[in-house]
C-alpha cells in the first residue's frame, strides 16, 4: 500500500471500544469501526462484487435482502449457490421459514449483531442487497412502532375483503398524506400496518417515523456503494434474460413445492415477493403462460425502478457503473482508500 494511504490511517493510543486490536483515530466518529453497504437494484451483480471484494480484503458478508431471508425461496429470489455460500457465507440468508413475517426492526436486531461478531473477529462486515427498507433501519433506527394487533389486522383484512385495499389506501390518504404517497395502493402489508399504527398509537405514521431517536443510529462508519446502471435498457434485458434462466432451472416447480405445503398464504410477505406473486397467481390459474411470464419480469423492472430512485436520495453513496470494465478497480480502490490498513 502507497505510504500516502498508510499516514492518512495513523495508529492512534485509545483502543477501539468494538474491536481492541483495530487502529483508531483520535476523533468520535473514526473511532466507530467500518463498514460497507454495498447497494443497487435487482440484477445488477451486487453478489459477485461482493464476493470479488471479499477475495481482496478481510470482509465477511451479510445478506441484505427480503426474499433470501426465507428457506426454500432460492431460484426465483436469485440466492447465491452452494459453492458460492461455501467459499463466502452470507449472514442472514435462509433464516426464517416462509410461513414467518420478517420485519424490518427484526432485520436490525439480527444484522447489528452479525456485524458485532464480524468486527470482533478483526474483519469488516459488508452488507449486501438491494433493499432499501432494511439499509435505512439499519443506518438510521426505527421509530418507536406499536407492536401488532392481531384483532386491528383481522378487521382491517375484512374490511379490504369487502370494499378493496384501494379504498383502504384513500382511507390512509385522508388520515396521513405523506404515507400514502409513499405507499403504493396495492401494498397490502403497509397500508395495513399504516392503519394499525395510527389506531393504536393516535399518531400518524409520518410522526412515527419523525419520531425515530439519534441514540438508535448505526454505531458504525460507513462507505456506501451503489451499483447504477446507466444504461436501463441493458438492466431490462438483464432482467427478462435471468427470469427466463429462472424458469429453466425449475422456479415453478419450485413454486409449486411451496405451494404445496398448504399453510402458506398470499398475503404472506415472502409469497408477496416480486416473481413469487406472479408465480403463486399462475398455478393458481389467474393468468396465462406468458402472461405470468411477462407480469413478473414487469414487476422485477418495476422494482429496480423503485430501488434506482431511493438510491438517488443516498447522496453520500459512490455510484459505480456495473457496465463498465473498472467497477471492480474503481470498488477495490475505494475500499483501499476506506480501510484500516490491518483490515485491507
Amino acid at each position: 500500500m502507497p505510504d500516502i494511504i498508510r499516514r492518512r490511517h495513523k495508529p492512534a493510543s485509545r483502543a477501539d471500544p468494538y474491536n481492541p486490536g483495530m487502529w483508531n483515530p483520535p476523533d468520535a466518529i473514526g473511532r466507530r469501526p467500518p463498514a460497507i453497504f454495498l447497494m443497487g437494484p435487482t440484477a445488477t451483480g451486487k453478489t459477485a462484487l461482493a464476493c470479488a471484494l471479499a477475495e481482496r480484503f478481510r470482509l465477511e458478508l451479510v445478506s441484505v435482502d427480503s426474499a433470501l431471508v426465507y428457506r426454500g425461496l432460492d431460484i426465483g429470489a436469485a440466492k447465491p449457490d452452494a459453492q458460492t455460500l461455501r467459499r463466502h457465507p452470507h449472514a442472514l440468508i435462509d433464516i426464517r421459514d416462509p410461513a414467518e413475517p420478517y420485519s424490518a426492526a427484526q432485520f436490525r436486531q439480527n444484522a447489528l449483531a452479525a456485524m458485532q461478531a464480524i468486527t470482533a473477529r478483526g474483519r469488516v462486515p459488508l452488507l449486501v442487497g438491494g433493499t432499501g427498507l432494511y439499509f435505512r433501519a439499519l443506518e438510521r433506527g426505527l421509530s418507536a412502532m406499536p407492536s401488532a394487533d392481531p384483532a386491528i389486522r383481522e378487521r382491517l383484512r375484512s374490511e379490504a375483503g369487502r370494499s378493496g385495499w384501494p379504498a383502504l389506501h384513500a382511507r390512509l390518504a385522508k388520515l396521513d398524506p405523506q404515507a400514502a404517497a409513499r405507499i403504493r395502493p396495492n401494498d397490502v402489508q403497509r397500508i395495513q400496518r399504516a392503519l394499525e399504527a395510527i389506531e393504536l398509537s393516535g399518531s400518524t405514521l409520518t410522526d412515527l417515523h419523525a419520531a425515530t431517536r439519534t441514540a438508535s443510529r448505526l454505531p458504525y462508519r460507513v462507505l456506501k456503494l451503489a451499483l447504477v446502471p446507466s444504461d436501463r435498457g441493458m438492466l431490462h434485458a438483464r432482467i427478462a434474460e435471468r427470469f427466463d434462466a429462472m424458469l429453466a432451472d425449475g422456479f415453478l416447480d419450485e413454486v409449486e413445492r411451496l405451494r404445496a405445503r398448504g399453510d402458506l398464504q398470499p398475503d404472506l410477505p415472502a409469497v408477496r415477493a416480486v416473481g413469487y406473486r406472479q408465480a403463486w397467481e399462475y398455478l393458481a390459474g389467474e393468468c396465462s403462460e406468458m402472461g405470468f411470464r411477462q407480469r413478473a419480469i414487469d414487476a422485477t423492472r418495476q422494482l429496480a425502478k423503485r430501488q434506482a430512485t431511493w438510491l438517488r436520495g443516498e447522496l453520500d453513496a459512490r455510484v459505480l457503473d456495473p457496465e463498465r470494465p473498472d467497477c471492480l478497480a474503481s470498488a477495490v480502490t475505494a475500499l483501499t482508500l476506506f480501510l484500516p490498513p490491518k483490515t485491507a
